[in-house]
């Protein structure tokens, strides 16, 4: 299978032309873009080209798609993308209540159809404060994909991992609606402080080769994006990780 990168892990480590012969030379052939590649899409699908990548999937920004949905459609096309993900909500903006996260859903809901509409797919791409439970126990992530019931998710695992939840346990509820997936692991405890606790994928405790399979099996995911928050050396992130996914 071919693993994507999400651009955002390499962020630190600039110029992109680099970072994409790169990624190409070891034989990455997807990539995965964010906010900061967007700013001049033509230039960057030429370096792209040139190095053979493709971007099937891109992150955007909430109040670009509500506010500007036309650029955001215009740069994902240009980019050669099928996939928009929404990816994050500002502490200040998140719903205090199981009602204000079924709100939150709708309002994707109508990204979601303006995105179909336009000839992509959509999904919500979580972290760890959507499992975590409101004071009546409801679960935000749960709250979400009730309220839009067309909403894909690219599931974040290590994320769903770090808000409580066992990922196995989403992907036997929710595996229809899971059309993507970030690889990204968890270092042991007390190590890796200067990398926020992260891991190169395949060696940290994430039981990735189990997870392959089940998301594999259980979900229409194709799209497995390698991940690290804060890699303190980006090489050695995206070689460790895509020559232990190749065992998975």
């Amino acid at each position: 299978m071919d693993w994507s990168f999400q651009l955002y892990s390499a962020r630190n480590f600039q110029p992109w032309s680099k970072v994409l012969k790169t990624l190409a030379a070891l034989g990455y052939r997807q990539v995965e873009g964010y906010g900061a590649v967007y700013g001049d899409a033509v230039a960057f699908r030429a370096l792209l080209d040139e190095s053979g990548l493709a971007m099937p999937s891109g992150h955007f920004d909430m109040n670009l798609l509500e506010q500007d949905f036309a650029r955001a459609a215009g740069i994902a096309g240009t980019l050669g993308m099928e996939l928009i993900a929404c990816p994050w909500l500002e502490p200040t903006d998140r719903p205090a209540d199981a009602e204000g996260w079924r709100a939150f859903g709708r309002r994707l809901a109508a990204i979601g159809a303006k995105t179909r509409d336009a000839g992509f797919d959509f999904a919500w791409h979580n972290h760890d404060f959507e499992l975590q439970p409101l004071d009546d126990g409801s679960v935000p992530q749960r709250l979400l994909l009730e309220a839009a019931p067309d909403l894909g998710w690219e599931m974040d695992v290590a994320w769903v991992i770090r808000g409580g939840s066992d990922p196995l346990h989403w992907i036997e509820e929710f595996g229809p609606r899971i059309v993507a997936a970030h690889v990204k692991d968890i270092a042991q405890q007390g190590e890796a402080a200067g990398e926020d606790g992260w891991s190169d994928v395949g060696h940290g405790i994430v039981d990735w080769a189990g997870l392959v399979i089940a998301l594999r099996n259980r979900t229409p995911a194709r799209l497995f994006v390698m991940e690290h928050d804060n890699p303190a050396d980006f090489d050695r992130f995206a070689k460790r990780s895509i020559e232990a996914a190749r065992t998975f």
